[in-house]
């Protein structure tokens, strides 16, 4: 297979990309099945919400503290909170289950030459545990985290993170993510972009327009080795 000399590296977001943050509450007994898509949802969304809200007061703290804090509302919110359950869904977000077709895609990219990376929010800690955790260790030429930048996506700081790591320019790296918000963000920044909307989400009014849409990642490799040759 012919690879495009423009794209020599695939960097990916981890969460929700790689890794199915639904698969903390998911493998949780604690949490009653009546709750779990609302827990998993608000979850998420305050998650990614306090990111941004400390982006603009410029108070950074790493995503692990984020995490927690988004923990912490969606519990009390949804009165579940019990130190017992708060502790276990912290624990089981560190072995996030990568989705199905991660690992046999990563290898089909690295055997036909294209370096892999991660670019996420998570902390080196919360990554290196999930990357094993999930068999994929070996897989990443670069795991790289925002706490490198002090800042969180969609911050152009992130972003450059990946070029200085794979010394290649933004055109050369194919960016994934199943975030519409962070595809769009690397695609302003000058990254081509494939964005796997695993959950039918509508596009973005944003800066920035991703170059391909594909619904699971076992679509990535037909984009990178068929039609950007």
């Amino acid at each position: 297979m012919k690879v495009d000399s423009r794209i020599k590296a695939c960097v990916f977001d981890a969460y929700g990309t790689l890794f199915d943050f639904s698969s903390a509450v998911a493998r949780c007994p604690d949490v009653p099945n009546e709750h779990r898509i609302n827990l998993t949802t608000l979850w998420r969304d305050k998650q990614l919400q306090y990111t941004w809200l400390r982006s603009l007061q410029a108070d950074y703290v790493d995503f692990w503290q984020v995490t927690g804090d988004a923990l912490d509302f969606a519990l009390d919110s949804l009165g579940l909170g019990t130190p017992g359950r708060r502790a276990a869904l912290m624990d089981l977000y560190r072995t996030l289950s990568p989705y199905p077709e991660v690992a046999d895609v990563l290898r089909q990219l690295r055997t036909a030459g294209v370096r892999t990376a991660i670019l996420s929010n998570g902390t080196p800690q919360m990554l290196s545990d999930a990357i094993s955790a999930g068999g994929l260790e070996g897989l990443f030429d670069e795991v790289l985290s925002a706490d490198m930048a002090g800042r969180f996506k969609t911050d152009p700081a992130v972003y450059q993170l990946a070029l200085d790591a794979l010394a290649l320019p933004a055109r050369a790296i194919s960016f994934q993510s199943s975030n519409g918000w962070d595809a769009y963000g690397a695609s302003a920044f000058g990254m081509r972009v494939v964005w796997c909307n695993r959950y039918g989400q509508k596009p973005e009014r944003l800066p920035g327009h991703p170059d391909a849409e594909v619904k699971t990642l076992a679509e990535l490799p037909a984009i990178i080795f068929g039609r950007w040759n």
